[in-house]
Formats: C-alpha cells, sequence, structure tokens
C-alpha cells in the first residue's frame, strides 16, 4: 500500500468537515456525508440547503443574493458532483436534482441586470428568475445555465453550451445557444 496518498488525502477531509461544520453552525441545512474542498467560498448560508453525499471541489461558489430572505435560494440534492470553479448565483431560486454531474468552470445564474443610457449599471435593479436542473444530468465543461431555464431529468448539457431556454427530459443539447442535438439519450436502453 503506498503511505504517500493517504497523507495527502486525509489533510483535505479533516479540512472538508471543518468547513461543514461550520456551515452547519452558521445556518447552512445539510445533509450527511457531504465534501466541500477549499478555494471556493459561500455566503447567507441560512439560503442554502444541499441533501447527503454531495461533493464540491477546489473554487466552488454559492452565491445566493445578499440581502435579507427567510427562505432558500440555493437547494441542492443529493449524490451531486461538482467539479472546480463552480459558481451558482441566487437571487431568487436555484434547484439541482440528484446524482447529477457538473464539469469544471459552470456558471448558473437565475437572474440578470437590467441597463439603459446614462445611468450606472449598479443603480439598475435585477431581473429574477429560477433554474431548476433535474436528476441524473451530465453537465459539461464551461456551461453557462441562465435564469427562467429548466433542464429536464437525464440530459446532456454539452462543454461550453449557453442555455437559455427549457428543454425537456432525456436529450443532449449543445451550443451557443444550447439547442436539440439528440433525443432519448439514456446510457441504460433496453
Amino acid at each position: 500500500m503506498k503511505i504517500e496518498p493517504v497523507f495527502l488525502r486525509i489533510p483535505r477531509g479533516f479540512v472538508s468537515r471543518i468547513r461543514l461544520f461550520v456551515y452547519r453552525a452558521l445556518g447552512m441545512k445539510q445533509g450527511v456525508r457531504n465534501r466541500m474542498e477549499g478555494g471556493g467560498r459561500c455566503r447567507r448560508l441560512s439560503q442554502i440547503e444541499i441533501g447527503s453525499y454531495n461533493a464540491f471541489t477546489q473554487g466552488c461558489w454559492l452565491w445566493p443574493n445578499d440581502d435579507d430572505f427567510d427562505g432558500i435560494r440555493i437547494r441542492i440534492g443529493n449524490g451531486n458532483y461538482f467539479n472546480r470553479n463552480l459558481m451558482i448565483d441566487a437571487a431568487n431560486h436555484v434547484e439541482i436534482g440528484n446524482e447529477n454531474m457538473f464539469g469544471p468552470d459552470i456558471y448558473i445564474t437565475d437572474s440578470d441586470h437590467t441597463f439603459g443610457i446614462g445611468i450606472p449599471p449598479n443603480k439598475f435593479p435585477m431581473r429574477k428568475g429560477k433554474v431548476k436542473i433535474g436528476s441524473r444530468c451530465w453537465i459539461g465543461a464551461k456551461v453557462v445555465i441562465l435564469k427562467n431555464v429548466e433542464v429536464g431529468d437525464e440530459c446532456v448539457v454539452g462543454a461550453g453550451a449557453v442555455v437559455t431556454r427549457s428543454f425537456p427530459a432525456g436529450i443532449v443539447i449543445s451550443g451557443v445557444p444550447a439547442r436539440l442535438l439528440q433525443r432519448g439519450c439514456s446510457l441504460y436502453r433496453k
């Protein structure tokens, strides 16, 4: 048995448990056996709910809007894997189902900025919507999912896609903006 991998994993696992313990103490609702590696950030912890057996790798940001709110803005189910540099930016509500895989460098947002001539961008209000991602989806690297989008169960979203509208379950989508590439993408056909 090689001893080096064990000594490299132990500190990360310990720090992850401490981080999640502190987040729970500060109001994050969470299940059991989650892992959250360093380099990311969470704020407004009482507005975040994560299930059990989720893995968040290096640089994941869970970022509810920075104003008072008594509900949940980010809800994540069970058994999801989030690769490095994920950002979930929630002004209203982002919901993610169970057993999904997310590639690196993904941005998910439920809002956008309004704008106008002669007024600074920070003076305009946000337009808020919702995002819902089903269960057993595979979201490729560098995907952007924008407000008012629902991605059904068992979908594949190709790398680099910008998802601007909703799609039903069991399909493959890709492109900018994302469009249907294939129906019935189940890997377990009988």
